[in-house]
């Protein structure tokens, strides 16, 4: 009777990152896109920093699920700390990064911050469809 348990809280583990594969297929194609567009619209510069945008957004996302899911694991009252510290730590590093980019002049700044916008609103939405499709058939 105890293995059933143990097999319980192992499934139970997966699900704080089951989500994880189909925002990252997400990305990933928003990523080609941006970097399509961005060349398209700007040249090298814009391509370089719309794809930059995109992927620093799936970064941050990425390592905000993964650091909640184990801090999740561990105990659920971490969850709040360290989601706290993450995003304190996350802003920061954000904004002193696109400080020290707007300081050179970069072409590919306007780019890059739409870049970090577009990828915040599919990561949200891919997130928001997963829960409403996939998350719903599966009982969770």
């Amino acid at each position: 009777m105890a293995e059933p348990v143990v097999v319980a809280e192992r499934e139970d583990r997966r699900w704080r990152l089951r989500h994880l594969p189909v925002l990252l297929l997400v990305s990933g194609g928003l990523f080609v896109g941006a970097a399509l567009v961005g060349g398209l619209t700007g040249g090298l510069p814009a391509a370089v920093g719309a794809a930059s945008g995109v992927a620093v957004t799936a970064a941050s996302y990425t390592l905000t699920t993964v650091v909640l899911a184990w801090a999740d694991s561990i105990n659920p009252q971490l969850v709040l700390p360290f989601g706290l510290g993450l995003y304190v730590a996350k802003i920061s590093m954000l904004g002193g990064v696109m400080l020290a980019v707007a300081s050179t002049g970069w072409a590919g700044l306007i780019p890059l911050c739409y870049g970090i916008a577009v990828g915040v609103v599919a990561w949200t939405g891919a997130h928001i469809w997963w829960l409403a499709t996939v998350h719903a058939r599966w009982g969770r």
